[in-house]
């Protein structure tokens, strides 16, 4: 495999993170680091040994493949500008701004033979991918995501800085589309909702009860699934998973049996990264796609909207 130039597009906390990964992967050169602000740039840039830029324009030729870290207003207009020059790109969440924003991504990817890849960090999250395999008709799913108040995202609700990641790995356990759901959330700190709870109610009769915070004293990041004669537990931040599941005792009355499961603890980002750089070497559809990503954000926008209709806005 040649040798893949990548560059990173924003270069805050996580873009920051995204190019420290890149310099590390064997086969990859990160060529740019691309941020409005020239210092904060350059900084980030000299500590990887890439070459920094104020304008994404300029990538157009020079780089094979980028993440896009800018703050979500530019998403659209910056992966598309990318997309359309040749470049694969990995596009932090949210995706878009609008619906229409995201289904024209995904649009042109398809069309233009890119790879475009969401960045929903936690289907790489060792504990959902072990988990995976043993999810197989949840009835009941229950989902609680709090942290604690940070000065970042509060340009967007709750719902799209930290409700979205669940709700991309909830669709994509459940076999069935959304049929009707009831939120609520309320505005603490900001002038944001920044406490949210969402009641999704499945095609197939599955329930999924979910609370995002970012106003809580404690960081809890745990999904637990309920399905026939079985239970499981994720904790994301640990990388634990529990399972537990009826069985058959000696005598009349029945056993429950299991515990915590091997898990390969391992950082997601590091997966995410290793995933879509195999896609843009190989030509794969990545492991999570633009129309993983409007799905996400479709159910993501519901939620907020219904969430306005409640406090009438």
């Amino acid at each position: 495999m040649r040798e893949l130039r990548a560059a990173v597009i924003g270069a805050g906390r996580l873009g920051t993170l995204h190019a420290r990964k890149y310099a590390a992967i064997a086969g990859i050169k990160l060529a740019h680091i691309v941020d409005l602000d020239n210092d904060r740039g350059a900084s980030v840039a000299a500590e990887l040994g890439a070459a920094p830029l104020t304008d994404y324009r300029l990538l157009a030729g020079k780089v094979d493949l980028a993440t896009v870290a800018s703050p979500g207003v530019t998403h659209h207009e910056i992966a598309s500008a990318m997309l359309k020059s040749g470049i694969d790109v990995l596009l932090e969440k949210p995706m878009a701004e609008t619906l229409a924003q995201a289904r024209e991504l995904a649009g042109l990817a398809s069309a233009s033979g890119r790879i475009l890849q969401i960045g929903h960090l936690e289907r790489f999250n060792p504990a959902v991918v072990a988990a995976r395999p043993l999810v197989t008709d949840p009835r009941f799913i229950e989902v609680h995501r709090l942290g604690t108040f940070l000065e970042r995202s509060l340009d967007i609700d709750v719902v799209f800085d930290l409700m979205i990641h669940d709700l991309d790995v909830v669709l994509s356990l459940v076999n069935s589309d959304v049929q009707s759901l009831e939120a609520v959330g309320v505005p603490v700190v900001t002038s944001r909702v920044d406490i949210a709870n969402a009641r999704l109610r499945f095609a197939n009769g599955c329930i999924a009860n979910l609370t995002a915070s970012r106003i809580s004293r404690d960081r809890v990041r745990k999904i637990r699934f309920f399905q026939t004669a079985a239970y499981l537990s994720i904790d994301y931040a640990a990388q634990k998973v529990e399972v537990w599941r009826l069985g058959k005792g000696a005598g009349p009355a029945p056993t429950i049996e299991g515990g915590e499961i091997e898990v390969a603890s391992e950082e997601p980002l590091k997966r995410e990264l290793a995933d879509f750089v195999d896609a843009v070497a190989s030509r794969r559809a990545p492991a999570v796609t633009g129309d993983d990503g409007r799905r996400a954000l479709a159910l993501a926008t519901e939620i907020s909207n219904r969430i306005g209709d409640v406090n009438g806005r």
